[in-house]
């Protein structure tokens, strides 16, 4: 593990292994951590240098966090890709990784070449209800362990291996309740489609099933969005169908590592 300082002070954790640009780097979403892309890193590592980090609040980084943003979290991918001196990265991001890696484009322009969002940006136009953050950032600050149990048994199909499920539930359940709640508040006024008009790089999605996505209204936003649906997968296809997941990541970076040269 190593560790950097984001803009406002707060530790990241993050790990690196293998050697080669473009760089890929792993973005985990909400209450999850770094250890959400084990099988990214072991699979790509021979080939690609891939790193991935704990957000602040999540994982090993800090959690002394005074103002929660996508913009500050934003802020901690770009100090572990300029730790690491990476001139050339496709950023990789699940649900909240997704927003993440969009500020971290902006921040970075000349060194990002594409976006991969997993199972994120199925309407890249919708926001957030502000009554519906504020209920549910109290549902977490309330009953963390049951609003964590409730969230992860929504984003598996009902049929889904119990086992992981379990896992992701005893991972999620171990992130600070402030953390949930700080994050949650942030949602609201958050315009994620103001975020993506400013991007010049390409987003492609490896989505699950279990939303809809609005090619066209996120078409008009970023013209070059595309997406692939995984049938029957939910909000976690890196852990649920890691072999598929990996050869779908696979062609993307290969097709824009070809296309950047």
């Amino acid at each position: 593990m190593k560790s950097v300082d984001s803009t406002d002070g707060v530790k990241i954790a993050y790990t690196t292994k293998g050697q080669g640009e473009p760089a890929l780097v792993f973005i985990h979403g909400g209450l999850a951590d770094r250890t959400f892309w084990s099988n990214q890193m072991e699979a790509f590592s021979d080939r690609y240098r891939a790193i991935a980090l704990d957000l602040a609040g999540h994982g090993e980084s800090g959690v002394d966090r005074r103002a929660w943003s996508m913009q500050a979290f934003g802020h901690d991918v770009r100090a572990v890709i300029e730790a690491e001196n990476v001139q050339r990265a496709v950023l990789i991001g699940n649900s909240l990784g997704g927003p993440v890696a969009a500020e971290t484009a902006l921040l970075l322009p000349r060194r990002i070449i594409g976006i991969v969002a997993v199972d994120t940006f199925h309407e890249l136009n919708m926001r957030a209800d502000p009554d519906q953050v504020k209920a549910r950032a109290d549902a977490f600050r309330s009953d963390f362990d049951g609003s964590v149990k409730n969230m992860v048994r929504m984003l598996f199909h009902p049929d889904a291996d119990p086992a992981l499920m379990k896992d992701a539930e005893q991972r999620m359940l171990k992130s600070p309740r402030s953390t949930a709640s700080g994050m949650f508040e942030s949602f609201a006024n958050y315009d994620m489609a103001a975020t993506v008009r400013r991007l010049t790089v390409p987003i492609r999605c490896i989505n699950g099933d279990l939303f809809p996505i609005n090619f066209e209204a996120n078409r008009a936003i970023h013209p070059d969005f595309d997406a692939m649906v995984l049938p029957h997968i939910g909000h976690y296809p890196m852990l649920e169908c890691p072999e598929e997941f990996n050869r779908c990541l696979a062609g993307i970076v290969s097709a824009w590592e070809f296309n950047s040269q």
